[in-house]
């Protein structure tokens, strides 16, 4: 899949992403230390019907990285400025774990750019224990200590099924740029209620998915975020933990579609 790099017209940083197919756009945000092509298994599908556009996280793979100390509303004014550079009009914003958060605020603070928005593995409000343990995480891999063990443990279970997906995100891991992850990683700590307050305001279709196993982005949160929106719905997969993507990509793939075609009964919440 090729890769295009582009100068953004606000920040003037550069910016890399994944652009296939034609139609209605289609933004697709990665999580913290992986990179656009972690989501081929949707882009297949998705460009057959749409213009999809997978995006390098600021600091990640190709892109530019943010100014340390940055946080989630810096991001999505990143956002902002991707979908404007590219003049892509209003879009379909399907993010994961950190882009998850993203993907959120640009729904939030761009409702006339936003037609859909889906939140995969979202975080959300986490209670005082969830909250104090991710800070510590980012408090560690800003001053360097970091180790591929300790998130894929969380991230994976020990089927073979998943061992080639496991190895990928390990690969990915392997190979970000320390300050640029670390620099998302703080803002992803500090991010899962900066926008909670006014997710009333949401008034396009919102999709939340997450895996029954997975201990951070949890079921719960998942149904919270959609009962918190007029036009949301949420989707546990069960077996599954936090790359569902990956782990689950039929399953998911096929929601996305269902989400992204306004015949479906998107308005209908659903836990599976």
């Amino acid at each position: 899949m090729t890769l295009t790099t582009r100068q953004l017209s606000e920040s003037g940083n550069h910016v890399t992403f994944r652009d296939h197919g034609a139609g209605s756009p289609v933004v697709l945000l990665h999580g913290v230390g992986m990179q656009s092509i972690a989501w081929e298994p949707q882009i297949a599908s998705l460009s057959q019907t749409c213009r999809v556009i997978a995006v390098d996280m600021p600091g990640h793979g190709g892109s530019a990285p943010l100014p340390k100390g940055s946080q989630l509303p810096d991001f999505v004014a990143w956002l902002h400025d991707v979908v404007q550079t590219l003049d892509l009009g209003p879009v379909a914003v399907a993010g994961h774990s950190m882009g998850a958060l993203i993907a959120l605020g640009f729904a939030v603070d761009h409702p006339d750019l936003t037609s859909h928005v889906a939140l995969l593995n979202g975080v959300h409000r986490r209670d005082a224990a969830a909250s104090e343990a991710v800070i510590a995480r980012a408090a560690d891999i800003t001053a360097g200590r970091f180790d591929l063990e300790t998130p894929l443990a969380r991230w994976f279970g020990d089927q073979p099924s998943e061992a080639a997906a496991r190895a990928r995100v390990a690969e990915w891991l392997g190979s970000v740029d320390q300050d640029g992850y670390a620099t998302a990683y703080a803002a992803f700590a500090r991010g899962d209620a900066t926008y909670a307050d006014r997710m009333a305001t949401i008034k396009c279709h919102l999709l939340a998915i997450t895996g029954d196993g997975d201990p951070n982005s949890t079921p719960e949160m998942a149904n919270a975020m959609a009962d918190a929106v007029e036009n949301g719905r949420a989707v546990v997969i069960k077996g599954h933990r936090h790359m569902v993507n990956l782990t689950a990509p039929e399953a998911v793939t096929a929601h996305l579609l269902g989400w992204l075609d306004h015949s479906q009964p998107n308005l209908q919440r659903k836990l599976q």
